[in-house]
């Protein structure tokens, strides 16, 4: 046995792992949210990164906690403009909905109704509001994303059906709303999960003809919709560039790569 041996694990030599540089530094800093090289007090992170991290992480806690109300954080000429109108998942409150996802993935019976009563059948694509684990994400991002979704997709020549919200809303939720109203393709915009990074990140789920039992599998996803993130403009092509395959491919899912202009090779 050697006198000298080697480590188990090489000494690391990636730019990162380098001392940094102010130069450095401000690189990795403009191109991530992640807190890098924060410096430290001691063994301990410097008040202010710690008083960060504490504010941060109370507003991600209070996204997750908050309720979605449609007029406070949509706006009334705004709700009023789109007909936008609330069901519910067959969970009761935010509590349940938390210690329950199963609850959060199934209608009511009473949404079940209101669907059959204000939506129409078989629209070509249908957009659904869920306030998911950030209603903070929702009063973000939607009062822009959806009209430039439903102007953008009407100019295509796309049939849409009439955008409502679901409270208390996991993913899930996409096979009831199949179910019930038979669309080609339907787009949850959702609130992420936040984090200590933004509690403002918005995700759309696109499903086609989705019916109960289907599972992650048979779903797409564009997430990081935000400030930081991907833009709204970004968001729009993307999402109907993706409807439109799924269209295209009569199918969702892991069958289905996204592919629009921004992503082909000039």
């Amino acid at each position: 046995m050697s006198e000298n041996p080697q480590p188990l694990i090489p000494a690391a030599t990636s730019e990162l792992a380098q001392p940094a540089t102010a130069e450095g530094t401000l690189h990795w800093q403009e191109h991530t949210p992640a807190r890098l090289w924060t410096g430290r007090a001691g063994v301990s992170y410097r008040t202010s990164t710690a008083l960060e991290l504490r504010r941060d992480h109370a507003t991600a806690v209070d996204a997750v906690h908050a309720e979605l109300d449609l007029i406070r954080d949509l706006g009334t000429d705004f709700v009023h403009q789109f007909g936008l109108f609330e069901v519910s998942t067959e969970a009761t409150s935010k509590t349940e909905y938390l210690a329950r996802p199963d609850l959060g993935r199934r209608l009511n019976a009473e949404a079940k109704d209101l669907l059959w009563k204000r939506c129409p059948r078989g629209a070509e694509l249908q957009f659904v509001i869920g306030d998911g684990l950030s209603s903070t994400a929702v009063a973000a991002q939607v009062p822009t994303l959806l009209p430039l979704l439903l102007d953008t997709a009407a100019n295509r020549g796309w049939q849409i059906g009439q955008p409502f919200v679901v409270r208390h809303c996991r993913v899930g939720a996409l096979n009831d709303i199949g179910e019930q109203l038979d669309p080609q393709v339907v787009v949850l915009l959702i609130g992420e999960r936040p984090g200590l990074a933004t509690a403002e990140s918005l995700s759309a789920y696109l499903a086609y003809r989705p019916r109960p039992g289907d599972t992650d599998a048979r779903r797409n996803l564009i997430s990081n919709i935000h400030a930081a993130g991907v833009s709204h403009a970004e968001a729009v092509e993307r999402i109907l560039s993706l409807a439109e395959q799924m269209r295209t491919q009569q199918r969702s899912g892991i069958d289905v790569k996204e592919v629009w202009s921004r992503m082909l090779p000039t």
